[in-house]
């Protein structure tokens, strides 16, 4: 059973994962831009795939943290 303190603990935890994976994902960007700058466009598919890939993984952490949520406010309902 989900409680208020697990759900205080989890959010926090997605938020600070979030944050690190966005913070990575704005560095990607950054190297991207400077490597096409510099000609070596070798680099941009990958980098375009893991940014995807990230970006995959941001969006199930989001979904996770409101799927719980919303199974917290249902077990308080009852």
């Amino acid at each position: 059973m989900e409680t208020r303190r697990q759900g205080l603990s989890l959010m926090t935890a997605l938020c600070l994962l979030i944050g690190t994976l966005l913070v990575i994902q704005l560095w990607l960007v950054a190297a991207s831009l400077d490597a096409l700058y510099a000609g070596d466009v070798g680099v941009l598919v990958p980098a375009a795939l893991v940014s995807l890939g990230m970006f995959a993984v941001n969006g199930f952490l989001l979904w996770y943290g409101a799927d719980f949520d919303r199974r917290l406010k249902r077990v308080r309902r009852r």
